[in-house]
């Protein structure tokens, strides 16, 4: 036979296989698990290799392996082990010359044989390009409250073949690194991101020659989304956007839709990411007078490019949604129209700007924020947006290297106790090099500690609403087995359906005359509320679920079971609720007071006197206390604010809202781990940080509300000087700088008691303490607020004993007979609403629900 017809035979036999090999880049993806002789497999099953072959020269590195194994970790790979080096030491790559790739470094600052871990100084570049400069792991995962750390970096193709990434230890000190991911990267960038902030059409960003750092990569309205399932093997995580969110009003959306990419490689995302969004919500009013804003920290002096991904699966034609794109208030794009970028629902689009952030006024934050365009008068009012990136771009030195993150000063004082304890013969020196980003408890950086607490403990986000408004209002045909009328009382108690009275719509549309818009009283996260009458001339608030509303179905749920089975004076009562044709309603007593914040800057015309307020606090901490101590289980309420303090007829507080409300920790237990969720200007930083509730969470809130009262202002108004916006930070700052008294309500000044006004800050700076051990309980809060109002009672005498020289806290002697009353009355439990069993200790109490359900 023809030797040329053999050849042929086999090439044709072995084509199907070469046309199935992968590409040459592939060959290059690496995953080092660091100072680890033979690799090993990840939680996820993932292949790592050790990475000794890779380097250059071993002889100035060790392996070690940690001593301590933190809960946090995802997976023992690759942190356990380590590749600590004593000199510059380098790691050379054989890579795809004209491909860019991604380079992450994982790093675990624990204890390692012979190493202080707190010394570790070095410096990391990537060939010519500097990623990390006098850089300390220790310090950063201590300022950030976090168990390990992960850098990504972006880098451009360079023409070679070989990648050399080197780790110099700074002076007298060691680098270390626990694993290496190195993954070619499809071109996912252009040159056209336009410089926003700069004269039109005068200066783009190259994206293709650009080394950029990944400082943030968000599924907006989503799901965590982990790196097993992002796209193009890329294993990228794309975190939840709920840390970032600057103040509240907007809903969640996940549609069931076919993603069509077109011309767009399915590595630019997930689609996952573009089958969840966030909105505004269905309200044209609200939305012309609102925005939607994320919060993130950055390093200064440093150009970032933010990639916003788009997917409309809502409107279809142009010019039905249309809205504004800003980054730190400048324009970046007036007219945004998902629709008439893409052609069509369900087909993708990123669009890429830059931005320089300074430091100029030593802000060190990037605002993204959307707002829909009124000028153009689209068909809806409201913004879109499925998903966000953020990358640093090297500057002009080549160096992405930023500083390193400052802990705050209480927490600099617990690391040195923490130290004193473990070692008190240790060298007791905290290192702090370079800038400050802040202390953890501003609220830029605590949105950073809830992203990198996330993205290294690879927490899920929640459950993300799966009804969209645009352009049917309400489309959830899921029913019950409870009432056959929606998706919701299947998820009830028995004895939470038997607790409390069942409406039916037509019984709710009577009440408020078809819900008229004249009857709405309020408008919260949950849906609008209205007043109505029942049976006759019984007046009711009555909480209808916007059928967007993210999470509605779970508040639904469990501010049913919550409070059918509570009652208590100083605890807002559900009377009953409707789930008829999929609507999700909760009936509740009318509050004809409304809300706190009303009655404090809501430009109400009634001013409050200072024994009003106590009086109000009183009873909102009696309903807290009697919910950490008094109920069956310990109930952490989270998500006090003054909203949710309503005032009845008689000026009396109940607190109200249980939606995100938790039971409490076992005996077994002193915490509830958790998703983070709450209202900013309220969270408790160390439940950022730690995702671990406790009612001393509840207890940091409560502080911010005894500030708001004291100061009548929000606790979050951006419209003031940046040292200002947060009232909690504010507060902590004025007590340091001892100028609290310029902070108090100008109505107040003058007529608070110089000894009242000293207990009533000591008691709310301690509800603000970082570490919630530090805090004082409920109870305590409650005790204090009672004498306090003891001691404006006894005004001239306390007047007297301050004329006299006494310094300090004025101390009011109480009868055993007073402490046992003030118990009862803390806990509220008169004949008529309770029976209560006293065991040994006289603790144990139980209520009494009423089988009619009220």
């Amino acid at each position: 036979m023809n030797p040329n017809l053999i050849h042929l035979i086999i090439y044709l036999h072995l084509l199907p296989n070469l046309l199935t090999l992968p590409p040459p880049s592939s060959a290059a993806s690496l995953a080092l698990n660091c100072g680890s002789k033979d690799g090993g497999k990840d939680a996820d099953n993932r292949k790592w290799a050790t990475d000794s072959k890779y380097l250059v020269s071993g002889g100035k590195s060790v392996t070690s392996t940690a001593l301590t194994q933190d809960p946090s970790l995802s997976s023992d790979v690759p942190y356990m082990t380590a590749r600590i080096f004593t000199g510059e030491t380098s790691y050379k790559f054989n890579i795809n010359s004209t491909s860019r790739h991604i380079l992450r470094l994982h790093f675990y600052p624990s204890e390692y044989p012979n190493y202080n871990i707190s010394q570790s100084y070095s410096i990391v570049s990537a060939d010519s390009i500097l990623l990390l400069k006098n850089f300390s792991a220790y310090i950063t995962a201590e300022a950030l409250s976090q168990a390990y750390l992960i850098k990504e970096y972006s880098l451009a193709a360079t023409g070679s073949d070989n990648m050399l990434v080197k780790f110099k230890p700074m002076d007298k000190s060691f680098a270390f690194v626990n694993g290496i991911e190195l993954i070619p990267e499809p071109e996912l960038f252009d040159d056209q991101a336009g410089l926003v902030g700069v004269a039109e059409n005068s200066g783009t960003i190259d994206g293709v020659s650009a080394n950029m750092q990944n400082m943030f990569r968000i599924n907006v309205g989503g799901q965590y989304i982990p790196p097993t399932n992002d796209s193009g093997g890329l294993m990228r995580s794309w975190y939840d956007d709920t840390p970032y969110m600057f103040g509240a009003g907007t809903v969640s959306h996940k549609a069931n839709i076919t993603i069509d990419y077109k011309d767009y490689p399915e590595a630019i995302a997930p689609v996952d990411v573009y089958r969840t969004a966030r909105s505004q919500g269905p309200d044209p009013n609200i939305n012309k007078q609102s925005n939607v804003t994320w919060l993130f920290n950055v390093d200064a002096n440093f150009t970032y490019l933010v990639r916003f991904h788009f997917c409309e699966y809502q409107v279809d034609k142009i010019n039905q949604r249309v809205f504004e794109i800003y980054l730190n208030n400048e324009t970046a794009f007036a007219t945004a129209d998902i629709i008439a970028w893409t052609g069509g629902k369900g087909i993708p689009t990123r669009k890429d700007y830059a931005i320089y952030v300074g430091d100029k006024s030593g802000d060190e934050e990037l605002w993204v924020t959307l707002h829909t365009n009124i000028d153009l008068k689209p068909e809806f009012y409201d913004i879109l947006l499925n998903g966000l990136e953020i990358f640093k771009i090297s500057d002009s030195k080549s160096s992405l290297a930023g500083r390193n993150p400052v802990p705050s000063e209480m927490m600099q004082k617990q690391l040195i106790a923490n130290r004193e304890a473990y070692d008190p013969d240790a060298i007791r020196v905290t290192h702090v090099v370079g800038g400050a980003m802040g202390g953890v408890a501003t609220i830029g950086v605590a949105m950073a500690l809830v992203f990198v607490i996330r993205r290294r403990r690879q927490v899920a986000g929640t459950d993300s609403g799966v009804t969209s408004w645009l352009p049917l209002y309400g489309n959830s045909t899921s029913k019950s087995s409870v009432s056959g009328k929606s998706q919701c009382g299947s998820s009830l108690s028995t004895d939470a359906v038997c607790n409390s009275r069942y409406f039916s719509l037509v019984e709710i549309k009577s009440a408020t005359n078809n819900f008229e818009e004249g009857n709405v009283i309020g408008i919260g996260g949950f849906g609008k509320v209205y007043k109505g009458i029942i049976d006759g001339n019984m007046k009711v608030a009555i909480k209808r679920a916007n059928p967007s509303s993210d999470q509605g179905v779970n508040e639904f749920v469990t501010e049913i079971e919550m409070l059918s089975k509570l009652r208590h004076r100083h605890l807002v009562s559900l009377i009953g609720f409707c789930e008829d044709s999929n609507e999700m309603i909760l009936v509740y007593d009318h509050m004809g007071k409304g809300t706190l914040r009303d009655h404090l800057y809501k430009g109400n015309m009634i001013t409050l006197t200072w024994k009003q307020r106590l009086d109000i606090l009183i009873g909102s901490a009696k309903g807290l206390h009697y919910l950490h101590t008094g109920a069956k289980y310990t109930i952490i309420h989270r998500d006090v604010k003054t909203t949710n303090i309503l005032l009845d007829d008689n000026w009396v507080a109940k607190v109200s809202d249980f939606g995100l409300s938790k039971t409490g920790p076992n005996l077994n237990q002193n915490h509830v781990s958790t998703v983070v969720k709450g209202s900013f200007g309220y969270l408790d930083p160390e439940y950022f940080r730690r995702q671990q509730l406790t009612e001393k969470s509840d207890v940091y809130s409560f502080g911010v509300v005894l500030f708001e009262v004291l100061c009548a202002r929000p606790a979050l108004n951006p419209s003031l000087p940046k040292e200002q916006v947060s009232l909690a930070d504010y507060a902590l700052q004025s007590a340091r700088k001892g100028t609290l008294e310029e902070m108090v309500d100008p109505h107040l000044k003058g007529t608070i008691q110089p000894e009242a006004f000293k207990k009533f800050t000591d008691c709310s700076l301690r509800c603000l303490s970082d570490h919630g051990l530090e805090r004082p309980s409920m109870g305590d809060v409650l005790w204090t607020l009672e004498f306090i109002l003891k001691l404006e009672a006894k005004g001239d005498e306390t007047r007297n004993e301050k004329k006299s020289g006494s310094s300090g806290m004025v101390e009011v002697p109480i009868q055993s007979s007073d402490m046992i009353a003030m118990h009862m009355n803390t806990l509220s439990l008169d004949d008529d609403e309770y029976d209560y069993d006293s065991d040994d200790d006289g603790n144990a109490f139980s209520q009494i629900v009423d089988p009619k359900g009220r």
